[in-house]
C-alpha cells in the first residue's frame, strides 16, 4: 500500500503530519511526504526506508505585508505554489491514500484532489484549524477574499472521504457548518520523545541551558513557551505581564530586606517571521528578575528543554476558537503543567484549570499567576506537584496508542 501525506508548511515544523507519516510507515505503508523546505527533518523521518520526502520551495509571503496588497500577492504566490505542488504530485507513484493537512486550504485541497484523488484513491483531510479564519485575522471578516476562501474550503472539504480533527469542537463545526458527515477526532498526543526527566538529569540540563542563555543567578524558575511565531499567538500579553510582574516583585521585596523573589527564565522557542520583531522588544524590557529569551532549538534538544521546565506557557489565541495547539500535548508528555491563554470551551477539552494547568485571559491575570506560583519557589512545591500529576495523567495515552485507536480505522480500514 502507498500513501501521500501532503502539508503545505515547513515539514520540519509540521510535527503532526510527520507523526502520521511515521505511523503509516510502521504499518507497512510506503509514504511520500510532501511539504515546504526549511527546518531540518529529524532522523526518524530521513532514516526511515519507507518514507520518501519531497520538499517544495516555501511561500514568498512575509509577515508585515500591507493588507491592501496582501490579497493580490497571495494569489500570485498561490499560483506559483499550485504549479510546483501539481508537478510534484503528478510525478509520485499512484497512492491508495492521500492525507492532506488543512490549513492552508487553498491551494492544497483543490490541487491535491485533482492531482492524486482519482477513482479508487481515498482522500482524508487532517484538520488543524479552519483555514479562512486565519485569512480573516489579516483582512477582516467581510473582505471578499475571506468569503471566497470560506466557500472554496467548504466546497473542497465535501469532496473528501473522511476528516480527522484535533478537537471535538472542530469536528462539530465541520458537521454543522460545512455539512461534513465522516468527521473523527484525533487529539494531538505526545510522541515518545517527550517524557519526564529524572531530577538529576533535569538539574544538570537546566544549569547548562541557563549558562547558554546568559542567566547567572541562584534560584531560577524555568518557563518554556513553544511557539511558531504566527499571527494567532499573542506575544504582547507576555511582554505586558513581565512588566507588571517586575513591578509586583519590586514592591514585594521592598516590604522586607530578607525577601528575594527567585529569578524567572522565560524561553520562547521556535522560529518564524515575527521572531525578529519581538526579540527587539524583549531586549528593551527593564528586566531584573524576569529574563525573556528567544531561541531556535534543534529537534533533538527540544524535548530536553521542555522536560527541564517548571511550567509551560501557551500564548495561542485561536483564530477559530476550535483548534488545540500541539505544544500542549508535548508539555503534558514531559509532565510539565501549562499556563494557557484562554480562548474558550475547545481549549478546555485538554487544559483543565487547576488540574493540569492554569488559564488566563489578560496580562494582569498571567502576572498574578506567575507571582503566586513562584513566590515560595522552590520551598513550597505543593501546587506544582498537583499540576504535574495532572499533566502526567493527561498524557497517559501516547501518540501511537491514540493514532491506532482513532486514526487507523479511518486511514487504514482494511487493517483493523
Amino acid at each position: 500500500m502507498r500513501a501521500a501525506v501532503v502539508a503545505l508548511g515547513d515539514l520540519g515544523r509540521s510535527a503532526r503530519m510527520r507523526y502520521h507519516a511515521q505511523a503509516l510507515a510502521s504499518h507497512g505503508v510506503d509514504v511520500d511526504l510532501v511539504g515546504f523546505e526549511g527546518t531540518p527533518l529529524p532522523r526518524a523521518i530521513t532514516d526511515n526506508p519507507r518514507i520518501t520526502v519531497h520538499r517544495l520551495s516555501a511561500s514568498m509571503l512575509r509577515h508585515g505585508a500591507p493588507s491592501l496588497s496582501y490579497a493580490p500577492v497571495a494569489l500570485v504566490d498561490a499560483a506559483r505554489i499550485s504549479f510546483r505542488l501539481w508537478s510534484t504530485l503528478r510525478r509520485l507513484p499512484r497512492p491508495d491514500l492521500v492525507l492532506v493537512q488543512n490549513p492552508p486550504a487553498f491551494p492544497t485541497l483543490i490541487v491535491t484532489r485533482f492531482a492524486l484523488a482519482r477513482r479508487g484513491v481515498r482522500l482524508v483531510i487532517d484538520w488543524h484549524n479552519i483555514g479562512y479564519t486565519l485569512l480573516r485575522l489579516r483582512l477582516g471578516q467581510w473582505h471578499p477574499a475571506v468569503r471566497l476562501a470560506r466557500w472554496l474550503e467548504r466546497h473542497d472539504a465535501r469532496q473528501a472521504t473522511a476528516s480527522l480533527c484535533v478537537s471535538r469542537g472542530l469536528a462539530d463545526f465541520l458537521k454543522t457548518r460545512f455539512g461534513l458527515s465522516n468527521t473523527n477526532v484525533l487529539y494531538d498526543r505526545p510522541a515518545s520523545i517527550f517524557s519526564p526527566l529524572d531530577r538529576i538529569e533535569r538539574e544538570h540540563y537546566r544549569q547548562a541551558l541557563f549558562t547558554r542563555l546568559g542567566i547567572h543567578a541562584g534560584v531560577v524558575g524555568f518557563i518554556v513557551c513553544p511557539t511558531s511565531w504566527t499571527e494567532d499567538e499573542d506575544f504582547d500579553v507576555v511582554i505586558d505581564a513581565v512588566l507588571r510582574l517586575e513591578d509586583r516583585i519590586r514592591g514585594w521585596e521592598t516590604m522586607s530586606k530578607n525577601r528575594r523573589f527567585p529569578d524567572l527564565a522565560i524561553l520562547v522557542t521556535g522560529d518564524g517571521a515575527r521572531r525578529t520583531e519581538f526579540e527587539r522588544r524583549f531586549a528593551g524590557l527593564p528586566a531584573r528578575r524576569v529574563h525573556l529569551r528567544a531561541r531556535w532549538l534543534e529537534p533533538e534538544d527540544y524535548p530536553l528543554v521542555v522536560g527541564s521546565a517548571d511550567l509551560g506557557l501557551c500564548l495561542h489565541r485561536s483564530s477559530s476558537g476550535l483548534d488545540i495547539p500541539m505544544k500542549v500535548a508535548d508539555l503534558f508528555g514531559a509532565g510539565v503543567p501549562v499556563c494557557a491563554l484562554d480562548y474558550g470551551a475547545t481549549l478546555a477539552e485538554r487544559v483543565r484549570h487547576g488540574t493540569n494547568g492554569l488559564l488566563f485571559s489578560t496580562a494582569d491575570q498571567l502576572a498574578s499567576m506567575l507571582f503566586d506560583l513562584f513566590e515560595e519557589f522552590p520551598a513550597d512545591d505543593q501546587t506544582f506537584d498537583r499540576l504535574r500529576t495532572g499533566a502526567r495523567k493527561s498524557a497517559r495515552m501516547s501518540w501511537d496508542e491514540g493514532w491506532t485507536r482513532e486514526a487507523m480505522p479511518v486511514l487504514l480500514p482494511d487493517k483493523r
